[in-house]
């Protein structure tokens, strides 16, 4: 893939690489009213407080937009893949990804980039640059400002996250809550990194640990033969054998009720039992946007304890899907990949870091 490279700002006493992927963004109206992405390369245009900045900026584009909702597992390695070729000589990178999957792009690059020690923050926006109104300036410049941060020569932030209307989230743990609204992201099980206002407030206990030996090492082998069950009153026998029976399915992520319930019924732990039988891994996740499972409290939940089901504990289904994907991937086998499933890779979940 050919990738565009333009350079907006050349001094400066840090480096971001601005990755632009397409999304909301960088969409301005065009001549007859529609929305169309514009040369990324003229964001100078559009918010003239970059050369402002104290930060050398390039932006690499995309050769053609993507909107969000086609984002592919292609993309996400592609995302790795410049991060990669570009690591030594920047320090730190900001994507501009559309907001509809952003969640979910944020936690499988969490996993992908092992040994992440730079800042490597996701941003868009709701409204496009194009706008008046537009979000779109703040959550770049304050996204610039925070990839730039640093003590002595040490990056306060070292890993994924996502920043959006003033708020910094864990990429693992961000998920988009609302499409109307400029506070669109949240991270509901885990506190946020950090707060803009006058000044930039760092949560910094709750920030990964900055590891000066730490490198840097892509793992891009990923299996897209996942599935997500939700449940619901009234599914039915035949919806869950359609979900669960398909051959080429190796994973399912199974959204239950509250903290990890289900129905009992026979026929249905029968069905996720089976599944398990053909050797279907399954990871119980709740589908209430704050908690955690926790399998086996109420009798709703105990069968699938019995069974095999796993728990997902306070993951989101969007660190749970793609971490299906990265650990089916990855080429894991039994214990272990059940044992990675549960205990967290990348800060996704309430458990000690692998």
């Amino acid at each position: 893939m050919k990738y565009k490279i333009v350079n907006i700002n050349e001094t400066g006493e840090r480096s971001v690489l601005i990755i632009y992927t397409g999304g909301t963004f960088g969409m301005i109206q065009d001549e007859s009213g529609s929305l169309a992405p514009f040369n990324f390369g003229k964001v100078v245009d559009r918010v003239p407080e970059l050369k402002q900045l104290d930060i050398r900026l390039t932006v690499i584009s995309f050769p053609k937009p993507i909107d969000s909702s086609n984002i592919l597992i292609q993309d996400w390695k592609d995302m790795a893949y410049i991060i990669e070729e570009n690591y030594a000589q920047y320090d730190a990178f900001v994507i501009l990804h559309g907001t509809d999957t952003m969640a979910y792009s944020a936690s499988m690059l969490s996993y992908m980039l092992e040994g992440l020690n730079k800042p490597v923050i996701l941003t868009g926006a709701q409204m496009p640059i194009g706008s008046i109104r537009s979000d779109a300036r703040e959550n770049l410049i304050t996204a610039l400002e925070i990839a730039s941060a640093h003590n002595d020569s040490t990056p306060i932030v070292s890993e994924v996250c996502v920043y959006f209307n003033y708020l910094l989230l864990r990429g693992s743990r961000s998920q988009k809550l609302r499409s109307s609204t400029f506070a669109a992201f949240e991270s509901e099980n885990y506190p946020r990194l950090a707060q803009a206002g006058i000044e930039i407030e760092f949560n910094y206990p709750v920030l990964r640990p900055y590891d000066r030996k730490s490198r840097l090492k892509v793992k891009n082998h990923l299996d897209p033969n996942v599935v997500i069950l939700k449940v619901f009153p009234g599914i039915t026998r035949h919806v869950v054998e359609a979900i669960l029976g398909g051959s080429e399915v190796k994973g399912v992520v199974l959204e239950s009720f509250g903290s990890g319930n289900t129905m009992k019924f026979d026929w249905f732990l029968n069905c996720l039992k089976q599944a398990i039988d053909d050797d279907k891994i399954i990871l119980n996740v709740s589908q209430c946007i704050g908690g955690e499972v926790e399998q086996g409290k109420y009798e709703t939940s105990k069968g699938l304890n019995d069974i095999g089901v796993l728990s997902g504990g306070d993951i989101t289904t969007e660190a749970a899907v793609t971490k299906m994907m990265f650990l089916l991937g990855s080429g894991e086998k039994d214990n272990r990949l059940k044992h990675l499933l549960t205990h967290s890779l990348a800060g996704e979940m309430d458990s000690v870091w692998e």
